[in-house]
């Protein structure tokens, strides 16, 4: 056995089990982060990719939105946390993004990165990821 924390969630889904996943790609807000004075000055675009694994259940069988994960949450709760406060690291901000997708019950595991593409002029952008799984 491993202390790998999404050794449980792989190993099942490679004895044949399945993974089902909602995403936000590069969901793009302004968000007050950063250390440097320029950065505390004015918000600044911040990209943020959130996947979510879902709890091993069952399929939707009726076609209705009560039925799985509604992913209109992540970008209500997103915008309501840039809101809030300034961040001075991307990890931080990161991670309050993991907390609120893990409390979830029918979330097993979070795939969070956040971008900030306007720091440097020759790069795309910089930015910081985190995979966390629930304990099995």
């Amino acid at each position: 056995m491993t202390s790998d924390p999404d050794f449980g969630f792989w190993h099942q889904l490679m004895q044949g089990g399945e993974a089902r996943r909602i995403f936000l790609r590069r969901y793009e807000v302004l968000a007050r982060i950063g250390i440097h004075d320029f950065e505390r000055e004015a918000p600044q675009r911040v990209w943020v990719t959130v996947d979510l694994f879902l709890a091993q259940g069952a399929a939707p069988q009726e076609d209705a939105l009560e039925e799985v994960l509604d992913y209109d949450f992540l970008r209500r709760e997103i915008s309501a946390l840039v809101e809030a406060q300034h961040f001075n690291l991307q990890e931080t901000f990161a991670e309050k993004i993991a907390e609120l997708c893990l409390i979830r019950a029918d979330v097993a595991g979070a795939r969070v990165r956040t971008e900030k593409p306007d720091v440097y002029p020759d790069t795309e952008a910089v930015g910081f990821e985190l995979i966390r799984f629930k304990e099995q």
